[in-house]
């Protein structure tokens, strides 16, 4: 493949992903940190959304990931109410 054709399709793919990019982060308009207490062991983490509700719910999936082992206690962290929740804009 010559140069010309090989360059061209490295450009558009840089478009591509840089279109991808700033798609995703466009949605994020909060960002929340979430502090969880399950089995003993307490975890906060923080997680990004378009609100406050998606936000939170990321940062509740990520401190459960550490403190939950299997699906069952996975899912039972996850419906847990978070000891603290803080929110702001980003």
């Amino acid at each position: 493949m010559s140069r010309k054709p090989m360059a061209a399709i490295v450009v558009v793919m840089v478009a591509i992903m840089g279109y991808i990019v700033v798609g995703s982060m466009a949605r994020v308009r909060k960002q929340c940190e979430v502090c969880i207490e399950f089995n003993g062991g307490r975890r906060c983490a923080k997680g990004a959304g378009a609100d406050d509700k998606e936000a939170k719910q990321g940062a509740q999936t990520a401190a459960c990931g550490v403190l939950a082992q299997g699906m069952d206690e996975t899912i039972r962290c996850q419906n847990a109410r978070p000891v603290t929740a803080t929110c702001s804009t980003s």
